[in-house]
């Protein structure tokens, strides 16, 4: 019985060792992280600004706060990849570009960070309210929304102090069904809005002087 009891326990023990050197052999699942790539928009023929637009970090809707891919396959219902994340929150990531594409643009002498201590002459401040790939019938789609506030910093009338505000939002079909071909898709919808953002900004200010 005890040579019984010794075979079982070595036995045992064998299974434990092989089962974990086939665990240390194969390979973990890895996270592939995604971000956005695109050119910045053309502006045209615009006439430059000598203006000074503090950009600050765009907000985020609860549902989208993560940097996880979220997807919707029906109604009612959020799900989001395991293995497959973008490299920053979309707050992040909209607030970035849309700053750099300010600045390419040249159409105003500055544009600033949030944390920068230089002094600016306007403001501009937003929400993602959407930023995931939508399942249909007829393929996927990358959903992109964002509301701007664009406000003058030394107005003292609260009433003229907000110069525009808006909400954007745009869908771009996925060439694939996977998550680089949506990665693909909302560059091209992160271009798309803000182009639009920056011709309504220069616009306003363009009125406004």
């Amino acid at each position: 019985m005890r040579r019984y009891k010794r075979v079982l326990i070595l036995l045992i023990s064998l299974a434990f060792i092989l089962s974990a050197c086939l665990n240390l052999k194969q390979p973990s699942n890895t996270i592939e992280y995604y971000t956005l790539e695109y050119d910045p928009p053309l502006m045209g023929n615009r006439q430059p600004l000598s203006c000074v637009i503090k950009v600050n970090l765009f907000s985020v809707s609860p549902i989208y706060n993560t940097n996880r891919m979220i997807y919707r396959d029906r109604s009612f219902n959020r799900k989001a990849y395991v293995y497959h994340r973008w490299r920053a929150n979309p707050g992040d990531v909209v607030t970035y570009f849309l700053r750099r594409d300010m600045n390419q643009s040249g159409l105003f002498k500055a544009t600033l960070s949030h944390d920068s201590s230089f002094p600016s002459s306007y403001m501009l401040e937003g929400m993602v309210d959407e930023f995931l790939e939508l399942d249909g019938e007829d393929g996927w789609e990358a959903i992109l929304s964002v509301s701007i506030t664009f406000m003058a910093e030394n107005e003292p009338d609260i009433s003229k102090k907000i110069l525009l505000q808006k909400a954007y939002r745009t869908n771009i079909p996925c060439r694939q069904k996977n998550p680089r071909a949506l990665a693909q898709a909302m560059s091209l919808a992160m271009a798309d809005i803000s182009e639009r953002i920056i011709r309504d900004i220069h616009d306003r200010l363009d009125d406004h002087k």
